[in-house]
Parts: C-alpha cells; sequence; structure tokens
C-alpha cells in the first residue's frame, strides 16, 4: 500500500515517480507502470483519476493483476526514468465530494429506516444509489436528506483505517466487507462505518451539501439520483437559467409557474382537439368530393399524404357507396403507400389485390377481403400502380 499515495494523503496534486514500465496492452492502448502514484484506478464505484504524465495526458487508469496502469493519450518520450506527475484536482475533489457524500446519504436511509444500499454508481453527471426497498415516499426522501445535510453542517470528522477481518467485530459495519485482506474502513464516528477503497476529504463539511434530485424504481429497488458538493451549486444555477427563461416565456412570476403550464396544457389539448376535429371534417368533404363523379371505382395519388389519411378517406368513400371501390396511393419520392377499400356490395377481394402489387414495390402489408393496405420502395409511380389495379379488375 506504501505505492498508492492516494491512501496516504486524498489531497496529493502533483508527485515524481519512477517509470518502472512502458507498455501496450492487448487493445493496444499505452500505458505506464510507476513505481508509486497518486492517480486513483476506477474501483468501487468510483471513476478513475486523470491529469498529466509528464508531457502526456492521463486518460484512464485501471489496476490489473496487481499492477496500476496509467493510460496516455499517446507513448512517453523520457531521457530519463524520473518523471513529474500532476493529478487533475477539480475531478479528483469532486469524486471525493460524490463518494462521501453516498456514504452519508446511504447511511442516513439506514439510520432512519432500515433501507440498504445494495447499488452505487458515480457518473460525470448523475450519482445514483439503489435502495433496498420498493417504495420510498416523500417525507422518507426529506427526513434522509435533512440528516445527512445536518451531518454535513456539523463537519464530522471522515477517518480511514486498515483493519484485519478479526477486528472488524470491533465496528458497527453497515455493510459486509468484500475483501477479507487488506480492509479499508471510512468511519464517521457515531454515525457510518463502512469497508471502502475510495477517496474522501476529511470531513464532512468539504462535501458542502447533498440533494436528492429524483428517484424512481428498479425492479424490487429504489433508485436515487441526487447531486454533492459543487455539482448542487451547478445544478442549481441550470435550473435557475430554466426558471427564468420560462417566467419569461410563460410572462408569469415563479410561484405562479405552475399554473400557467396548466392553462397552456389545457389550451394545447383544447386547440388540438379543434384541428382534429376540423381535420375530419375536410377529411369528409374531401371524400365527398372524390366520389361526386359517380364513378365505381375511385383513385388517386396523393403527395405526402399520412396512411392515416388514406385510410379514413377510403373507408368514408366505401361507408357511404356500397358499389364503390377506393384506390388511393401516396408517395414521398422514396417510399409509396397504398390503400384499397371496398363497398359491402362488391365483391373483390382486397387482400388479394394488394398481394399483387405489393412483390412490385418490394413491400409488406396486408388486410382482409373489404380494405387492405401496404407500403414499399418508390418503384413504381402511383399511376403505375392504379393502373396495373384496374387491368386486374378486368
Amino acid at each position: 500500500m506504501q505505492s498508492k499515495l492516494y491512501y496516504q494523503d486524498a489531497y496529493i496534486h502533483t508527485f515524481s515517480a519512477r517509470i518502472l514500465k512502458q507498455e501496450r496492452d492487448e487493445t493496444g492502448r499505452n500505458y505506464i507502470v510507476l513505481n508509486q502514484t497518486a492517480f486513483y484506478p476506477t474501483g468501487g464505484g468510483q471513476p478513475h483519476d486523470t491529469g498529466r504524465i509528464a508531457e502526456r495526458a492521463v486518460i484512464d487508469v485501471e489496476e490489473v493483476n496487481g499492477e496500476i496502469r496509467h493510460y496516455l493519450d499517446a507513448p512517453l518520450q523520457v531521457a530519463d526514468t524520473e518523471v513529474s506527475c500532476t493529478i487533475d484536482w477539480e475531478r479528483r475533489f469532486d469524486h471525493m465530494q460524490q463518494h462521501a457524500g453516498q456514504h452519508i446519504l446511504s447511511a442516513a436511509f439506514d439510520h432512519l429506516f432500515g433501507y440498504k444500499t445494495v447499488g452505487f454508481h458515480m457518473g460525470p453527471e448523475n450519482l445514483t444509489i439503489d435502495l433496498e426497498t420498493e417504495e420510498l415516499t416523500k417525507e422518507e426522501a426529506a427526513k434522509a436528506e435533512e440528516l445527512a445535510n445536518r451531518i454535513i453542517l456539523e463537519n464530522r470528522p471522515i477517518e480511514t483505517k486498515w483493519v484485519t477481518a478479526e477486528e472488524l467485530s470491533q465496528y458497527d459495519l453497515r455493510k459486509e466487507t468484500k475483501v477479507k485482506e487488506n480492509i479499508r474502513l471510512v468511519i464517521i464516528p457515531e454515525f457510518d462505518y463502512n469497508g471502502c477503497g475510495g477517496t474522501h476529504p476529511k470531513g464532512a463539511g468539504e462535501v458542502s451539501a447533498v440533494k436528492i434530485l429524483d428517484w424512481e424504481k428498479q425492479r424490487k429497488n429504489i433508485r436515487i439520483q441526487f447531486a454533492c458538493g459543487l455539482r448542487v451549486i451547478k445544478k442549481l444555477g441550470e435550473k435557475q437559467e430554466v426558471i427564468l427563461e420560462l417566467t419569461n416565456l410563460l410572462n408569469a412570476p415563479e410561484k405562479d409557474m405552475q399554473q400557467a403550464v396548466i392553462r397552456l396544457l389545457e389550451n394545447e389539448k383544447q386547440l388540438t382537439k379543434l384541428l382534429e376535429q376540423s381535420k375530419e371534417s375536410l377529411l369528409q368533404y374531401e371524400a365527398k368530393e372524390l366520389a361526386s363523379k359517380d364513378q365505381s371505382v375511385v383513385t388517386k395519388v396523393f403527395e405526402n399524404r399520412t396512411i392515416q389519411e388514406l385510410q379514413k378517406l377510403a373507408r368514408m368513400i366505401a361507408a357511404d357507396h356500397e358499389n364503390s371501390l377506393a384506390f388511393f396511393v401516396s408517395t414521398d419520392g422514396t417510399r409509396i403507400q397504398v390503400v384499397l377499400a371496398k363497398g359491402k356490395a362488391r365483391t373483390e377481394n382486397m387482400k388479394k389485390l394488394i398481394g399483387e402489387i405489393l412483390p412490385m414495390i418490394h413491400g409488406k402489408g396486408g388486410g382482409n377481403d373489404s380494405f387492405a393496405q401496404g407500403g414499399g420502395e418508390a418503384l413504381l409511380t402511383g399511376e403505375q400502380i392504379l393502373d396495373r389495379l384496374l387491368s386486374l379488375m378486368n
């Protein structure tokens, strides 16, 4: 553990180290191994550190077969084996805040309701824990958040300690440790005792704040999305920008915004309903116009009409004119849609007719003897399809 400087001091920004080897892994990525490192490798739910080693960027850090590999953006060109290293401190401290905040929030749910944390994920934007419960109320979430922030406000110390498996019985662990040797405990005295290999600040006050953002059911657990530290301030700023923009768009103060949105949605529903009614009236008028010439077969080629509109037109004509057939085609230049319908006095089979057309356009479709539809590639023009249909009638 002496070579893992991040365990000795999580606040190390820069350090020097000796290159033990520089190679490529099985995927061709460049990496080096140092005799000591402050770069934290991905593990325990915490992402890896980034930074620089000499003139190269560290883009990934992994522990593989007992060695910590520092993956670089390009091979390192050095005259000697001693290199200077710099940690991306902003990223590291963010991870420290999030990870410590997760411990505190998980412990709060455990203390208050006995809800165990069974999953943890830390991403660049989102932070989640999975609680071993199928339900979570707003009141429970608020109480856990309040307790977590009280611990932060009290600036409880966050301690780390290496123990043996035999010594674990001295501690009231929140959950059983997975490892049985080199066991590292992260301790918030009289609040949380948990096995963890991540980096954490020295005091809970450095977490700054914990804010629960949302939660949802995941199988038999509840997944909570939350933020800690500087991410809380960032998300507050983002949400405030959205709120200010919405207050201008809605012409309503923040406290009245909910009612303004409700009114807007209700108006939209009414307008949508009126629009649908108008469309239906226009389609009925169009159907009457198409059938007004008193022809037994009503045909037309449309451009960029939806299949739903073709279906409605065909059904209207077939319903009002029992001796009629309706053959409609619509194309957008690359795709073609075909709808066939018949009145109840006709004997032709629409499914059979469209079955003759679809192979010509590499299409798919179906229906029954009264109504059929399908679509495919525009390998024929609409007029050619109608001509083929009419020829099949003879």
